[in-house]
């Protein structure tokens, strides 16, 4: 079974808000907004203007306070999950960045999403046929290659920060498409518990970030995070998984040409291979 069936399909009244072109224009801006959040995110932290941990804390808090009406318009429950996931995404996605180039983190981060979601559908009973399962193993394969030169340069623990990251990511998308809150008033609230959670890294922090880097850090937080997920929270109900992982295949691809454009960073033989392999089993799983 392709990747489209792992999980529940949309719902019909969310459906019915978007027309096709509507959501292929969120689409293209959670896209944006996720791989200038690699570009960002590494621009800021290898620059050396701000350390990971106070990164995270000022990223997660801009979101905080630019979706803080938000948070006056929702009833019910808090989502804790939510909350938890965005801050473990947020503060090993900033770990990871402080050494691994753009498009190498961007593939691994998409590459266990990826898993991530699979996996989960499996553990919910969803069976996965031949080419799911011949699509999954090849990205796997693609990341192991991507893998090797990161393990010979002594960058295994960036490696496992983003390999973290990644899961979270794939829990924090999950538990977005199934709240019953609206998406704003989601998003808002798991930034808010997030940006509080992030405090005890303070304890980890270096000296005062440079103007450069915090006001990267806000522009991350604010912009491409904080008002960025707000439209995927929105638009991923409607989609289906197989929509939803062709966003997520996009992302490394941009992030990609961001980082050779904006950080002059290289295309090396293992990441064209890496990314080959990886962008050819997700078009398996889609093939359905």
């Amino acid at each position: 079974m392709g990747i489209a069936s792992l999980q529940a399909g949309p719902r019909p009244a969310q459906l019915r808000r978007f027309g096709p072109g509507a959501i292929v224009l969120l689409a293209g801006i959670a896209i944006l907004a996720f791989a200038g959040n690699s570009v960002i995110a590494r621009y800021a932290l290898a620059a050396g203007g701000i350390d990971a941990a106070t990164f995270s804390l000022v990223r997660l808090g801009a979101g905080a306070i630019v979706l803080a009406p938000l948070l006056l318009r929702g009833t019910g429950r808090w989502s804790l999950s939510g909350g938890i996931s965005l801050f473990v995404y947020v503060a090993m996605f900033s770990f990871a960045y402080v050494d691994l180039p753009t498009a190498t983190g961007a593939l691994i981060l998409f590459t266990v999403v990826q898993a991530t979601v699979v996996l989960a559908g499996m553990l919910r009973g969803e069976p996965m046929r031949l080419l799911g399962w011949a699509g999954l193993l090849l990205s796997l394969g693609g990341l192991a290659v991507l893998l090797v030169p990161q393990v010979e340069s002594g960058r295994v623990l960036p490696t496992v920060f983003m390999a973290i990251s990644g899961m979270a990511w794939g829990a924090y998308t999950m538990i977005g498409r199934a709240v019953a809150v609206g998406a704003g008033v989601h998003t808002a609230r798991s930034f808010a518990i997030g940006a509080v959670l992030t405090l005890p890294l303070l304890a980890f922090a270096g000296s005062m970030p440079s103007a450069t880097g915090a006001l990267l850090a806000v522009l991350s937080g604010a912009l491409t995070s904080g008002l960025g997920y707000v439209v995927w929270n929105r638009v991923s109900p409607s989609l289906g998984l197989a929509t939803l992982a062709t966003v997520q295949l996009a992302t490394p691809l941009v992030a990609a040409m961001g980082g050779v454009r904006l950080l002059g960073e290289l295309v090396t033989r293992e990441l064209l291979v890496a990314g080959a392999l990886i962008l050819s089993g997700i078009a398996l799983t889609l093939k359905r």
